[in-house]
């Protein structure tokens, strides 16, 4: 996919997920074949006033990664966009389309798809500090009475945003009931840049079927990948030829070396209930191993468990 003058691998990406989608897992499903990763929402004003725990979101490897960024002010994300550590990102991401109550406090997220006004003057001010391609996340609407995605897509674009990925839920909704794919469809019908569609594609089946039925020029994928970067060198044909066993501990390995073992091992617990499930490990079994405190016998134990996998 042609993204201004970015072109990705492929138009399957891996979604931002907050916990999740840390540097090391990103650079894992970029290796299967995620045509692009982002990161975890970075705050403009953390970056700004240098929060310790911000930059370090910034961390990445080689692979292109989108930095995805909120706030609600334009003069603050204008300035965040000129840091030098964000330098080596392919793409900035504007985030108008979280719905956890502590970003809409702020004015961020879903919450600004209330206010046009304000998030055009956030995508201009955005693109008068950057050359790089913009993208901005959003939702339907802030509630089923409220879908206003199609007059949000046309100020997007007017704003001069380069892509749009539309989650097809309403903030209301959060991540339940189902997403509808249909209103993402008229969104890529209404405006001429980009677009991508996010929400329960958990298959490889289901994400081409998304591009195929609805005629979104890419989809984001992010429970489906939990535990699974396979799904990326499926949808991609890229050689990605590491069993569970290996991922898993090489997850594990790469996040001890960045963060040492005391972080691992409880950080890594919810990465490691969805890979032992992807594996087909017992409900049982699975809550047995994320109670071990101890980094080397978790290890061993998982060499045991795995090593048939």
């Amino acid at each position: 996919m042609k993204i201004k003058d970015v072109e990705t691998k492929n138009n399957f990406f891996l979604a931002p997920m907050a916990g999740f989608t840390e540097c090391v897992f990103r650079s894992i499903c970029a290796e299967a074949g995620a045509g692009m990763v982002e990161t975890e929402m970075v705050s403009a004003k953390g970056l700004v006033y240098k929060n310790e725990n911000t930059v370090d979101l910034l961390r990445h490897g080689k692979e292109a990664t989108t930095v995805q960024l909120f706030g609600s002010e334009p003069d603050i994300l204008a300035q965040a966009v000129t840091f030098k550590e964000l330098s080596s990102f392919a793409l900035i991401d504007l985030n108008m389309g979280c719905p956890v109550p502590k970003v809409a406090s702020v004015g961020a997220g879903c919450v600004l798809m209330k206010d046009l006004k304000l998030a055009s003057s956030l995508i201009s001010a955005v693109k008068l500090h950057t050359s790089k391609p913009v993208s901005v996340k959003c939702r339907l609407g802030w509630d089923r009475q409220s879908i206003n995605v199609l007059d949000f897509a046309k100020m997007c674009e007017d704003s001069g945003a380069d892509i749009l990925c539309v989650h097809g839920r309403t903030r209301e909704q959060m991540y339940s009931g189902h997403t509808n794919w249909d209103m993402i469809a008229r969104v890529k019908q209404t405006i001429s840049i980009p677009v991508v569609g996010n929400g329960d594609i958990t298959t490889q089946e289901q994400a081409k079927q998304a591009i195929a039925k609805y005629g979104v020029d890419g989809v984001m994928i992010g429970r489906g990948a939990l535990g699974n970067p396979w799904i990326f060198s499926a949808l991609s044909n890229t050689q990605f030829n590491y069993s569970k066993k290996d991922i898993i501990l090489s997850h594990y390995s790469r996040v001890k070396d960045i963060w040492g073992e005391r972080f691992t091992v409880p950080f890594m617990r919810k990465h490691l209930v969805y890979y032992l499930k992807n594996a087909g490990i017992p409900r049982k079994i699975r809550a047995e191993m994320v109670l071990i405190s101890e980094y080397d016998e978790l290890i061993s134990k998982l060499n045991e468990l795995l090593k048939n996998l």
